[in-house]
């Protein structure tokens, strides 16, 4: 039996789960793009949304669309391989250290700066939602475009520094596509076990819970903020100079969408943390290991069925885009079929005539 077959996780042992695998992984590719595209296509294509907060929301697109467009990709050219010819590729079998234009090398650090990118896209978003409901009168001077603009490009600097760190200070870590996972991770490159080496990967889930926890605690101070105002709204008539001071109905609106994209994200995250200190701990868990990497991935196209659902303006805005997609792309009648109707229509009523 072949290595990859015999140390296989519950999803690729047999042909029927390797199928089922592969059209997971081409639906999931499909389903990446199209989100996020149609994403993009609405914040680039309508000024209304040509805002700091739009600016964010394609951050975080084009982050999920580099990893439909890169990371699975290449787990499906795995897969298919060794669906068709019982074998995996030749590098599957290497690390990084032993193979140095491995796939993985590019890989893996996409898919890690792309996650950290996410994060920090999302607490942004909680940073300038919050700004907005606590202090709406400030909310024009403090949130600009420009430092959105300059905020948006140091997070993506820093993601993938963080994300090639490992690398560039440890020896003994590689990346490698992982048979568990079925995807590109970060191991160590030799059969020991230093605990130097797997302290630098910890650096990953401390990151990330440290700015999902801030988050999520900003979060909470929005929503009390929103529900207490709710409350008062119930109960006194709000006068012009008291509806100045506080926070408009957009704003509540979009301060509850952040709040569920940062409840997604961390849901889908939070697998993934488990797994990597299981694994400094010294436990492998296989199975585990592959539905935590995929539910993570599967997040990259969960934030555009969240815009529909809870932001009205951008639902319309997007079936209109659908909808005249659909009507460019119908077939239409050409001049000649047009004059050759036209004429038979003439030759009919000539006829009845």
């Amino acid at each position: 039996m072949p290595e990859e077959l015999a140390n296989c996780s519950v999803c690729c042992c047999t042909t029927t789960s390797k199928i089922f695998m592969v059209v997971f992984m081409i639906s999931l590719i499909l389903a990446i793009l199209f989100g996020n595209l149609l994403t993009l296509a609405v914040v680039v294509g309508t000024k209304h949304f040509h805002t700091p907060q739009g600016y964010l929301k394609a951050s975080l697109a084009v982050a999920d669309l580099a990893v439909g467009i890169f990371v699975v990709p290449v787990s499906v050219y795995a897969e298919v391989s060794l669906m068709i010819y019982n074998s995996m590729p030749e590098w599957t079998a290497r690390n990084s250290q032993s193979t140095p234009l491995h796939p993985c090398n590019f890989i893996g650090p996409v898919f890690a700066g792309c996650t950290l990118v996410s994060i920090t896209t999302i607490f942004l978003l909680t940073i300038e939602r919050s700004i907005a409901v606590l202090r709406p009168l400030h909310k024009e001077s403090v949130i600009t475009k420009k430092r959105t603009s300059i905020l948006i490009v140091f997070s993506w600097m820093g993601s993938f520094f963080l994300a090639i760190s490992p690398l560039v200070f440890s020896d003994e870590i590689a990346l490698e596509y992982n048979p568990c996972s079925r995807m590109c991770n970060y191991a160590l490159g030799s059969a020991e076990f230093p605990s130097q080496a797997w302290n630098i990967l910890l650096l990953f889930p401390a990151f990330d819970f440290t700015l999902l926890g801030g988050t999520i605690v900003i979060n909470i101070i929005s929503l009390t903020t929103i529900r207490q105002h709710s409350k008062r709204r119930k109960h006194l008539a709000e006068t012009e100079s008291q509806s100045s001071t506080k926070p408009t109905f957009s704003d509540i609106k979009a301060a509850k969408t952040i709040g569920t994209l940062t409840l997604a994200f961390t849901a889908s995250f939070t697998p993934i943390a488990v797994f990597v200190v299981g694994n400094v701990l010294g436990n492998e868990w296989c199975n585990f290991a592959f539905f935590a990497f995929w539910i993570l991935t599967s997040n990259s196209c969960c934030n555009v069925i969240i815009y529909g659902v809870r932001d009205q303006k951008f639902r319309s805005r997007a079936y209109q885009l659908l909808i005249s997609a659909q009507l460019n792309t119908a077939p239409k009648k050409t001049e000649y079929e047009n004059t050759v109707n036209g004429g038979k229509e003439n030759e009919e009523v000539v006829k009845q005539t």
